[in-house]
């Protein structure tokens, strides 16, 4: 692929453009989003352009958001370009966008699309943020329970051309409700004289319009469907999910989780094409608290100047211990919040889990606490003890601090994946000071 996207690059600064059309033609969607992205601007948009309509709409649903803005923003003297191209774009993934965007550019592209395209983008922003309103698609086909197989077929053949998916095909009353979904592979193999209601089971799974997006994400994974109905409160047909857009979503919080368990503020797209003050601005500030967090580490052992000074080998395995009682911190937060998110564990669990915890992190104390006596045999034996002590302690501190946290700030409605690595260490590292120098001084009567 890096051979490829060079190639187009040098065609670009060429200006061959038959070549590039011929050469466009060859790739599928994703692949052109992947050169577009690596391509630097104006590149990027020159190639864009280039895409013929159809094209241009399934590789746009590719691209990362902000190649999209980008995108956007350079064509934005040619309106009949854009309007195409809204209008062109499956509502979900348009919906997509568009909530991204500020409010005031978000009302003027959707000015730019047609009236129906429009009333449809409406509805859906409507629905609140990070609901699967916002990912649903009224592209769909049903059908009702009394036609015949063979005017099933005639009518899905006739509006099954704009359809989302055709694996899927759902059954709605006179009223629009929803009342079963039956797989294409059923109604192709049954009697053309059979009606939709003989192969019907009654038995279905669907999404509520306003459930968080997350919900959608645990149904496929427990239902594994390609798609599924979503609903309103009185069980009417609205729309439909697919299992690539909550695929992105499920991509999307795990970027998000995943950016925060580093104390990165919020997610950097790509680090490539992000300005140094937007990658900057997106650290800084964890990093900042994180400073003052520390200088707590640096108090606790002012206290114990004296412990320090009268038994010089304890500093020796100080970066040890606390680091063991981080990342056992880490391991457990990291487990916890992937727990928490895909709905493995619920916050009523905690109780249950630090019982637990303790049991496991008690036992890798023990583990690494032998592994360090054989050390400090070698280094420091009169010392050995308390070393040994000490990592059991800042083990199981840093395990039960790295699962309570996550617990605790879902409780605020706080985002568990800011009970991040860092923040863990940090605070394992102020107790680790704490109980080391503790134990020292009471072993050795300072």
């Amino acid at each position: 692929m890096v051979e490829i996207k060079q190639n187009f690059q040098e065609l670009l600064e060429a200006k061959k453009w038959q070549a590039l059309k011929r050469e466009l033609k060859e790739l599928e969607p994703h692949q052109i989003a992947e050169i577009i992205e690596y391509l630097p601007e104006p590149d990027d948009i020159i190639l864009f352009r280039l895409l013929p309509r159809e094209q241009a709409k399934e590789t746009f649903q590719h691209l990362s958001h902000d190649e999209q803005e980008n995108i956007i923003e350079k064509l934005a003297l040619n309106t009949g370009k854009i309007s195409s191209l809204l209008n062109d774009l499956d509502p979900d993934d348009r919906t997509a966008f568009l909530e991204e965007l500020p409010g005031e550019i978000t009302q003027r592209l959707i000015q730019l699309m047609s009236p129906e395209e429009r009333n449809i983008t409406t509805r859906l922003l409507g629905y609140p943020e990070d609901s699967v309103g916002r990912l649903m698609t009224p592209e769909y086909v049903a059908v009702k329970p009394d036609f015949t197989i063979e005017h099933a077929l005639a009518h899905i053949r006739k509006y099954g051309k704009n359809s989302e998916t055709l694996n899927v095909i759902y059954v709605v009353n006179e009223s629009g409700k929803l009342i079963d979904d039956i797989g294409i592979k059923d109604i192709i193999l049954a009697s053309p004289g059979q009606s939709i209601a003989d192969i019907m089971d009654n038995r279905f799974t669907a999404l509520s319009a306003l459930d968080d997006q997350e919900l959608a994400i645990r149904a496929f994974r427990d239902y594994d469907r390609v798609a599924l109905p979503v609903i309103d409160t009185k069980g009417v047909l609205l729309g439909i999910v697919t299992f690539d857009d909550v695929m992105d979503v499920a991509e999307e919080e795990s970027t998000e989780d995943f950016h925060r368990f580093g104390s990165i503020q919020d997610a950097i797209i790509n680090p490539l094409k992000a300005t140094i003050y937007h990658m900057y601005r997106k650290r800084v500030v964890w990093l900042s608290a994180l400073v003052f967090m520390n200088v707590f580490s640096g108090a606790a052992l002012s206290i114990f100047e004296e412990v320090i000074e009268s038994v010089v080998a304890l500093v020796f395995f100080l970066p040890l211990l606390i680091g063991s009682g981080g990342n056992a911190g880490a391991q457990s937060a990291t487990l916890m919040i992937r727990s928490l998110a895909i709905g493995d564990v619920e916050p009523k669990d905690w109780l249950r889990l630090l019982a637990r915890e303790f049991l496991v992190a008690f036992l890798l104390g023990i583990t690494m606490a032998l592994a360090v006596a054989l050390i400090a045999s070698l280094r420091a034996p009169e010392i050995m003890l308390v070393v040994m002590a000490t990592m059991i302690l800042t083990v199981l501190t840093g395990s039960l601090v790295g699962l309570l946290l996550p617990f605790v700030f879902t409780k605020l409605k706080i985002d568990p994946a800011t009970a991040s690595a860092p923040l863990i260490t940090s605070i394992a590292d102020i107790c680790g000071v704490l109980i080391y120098f503790s134990i020292a001084s009471w072993f050795f009567g300072i």
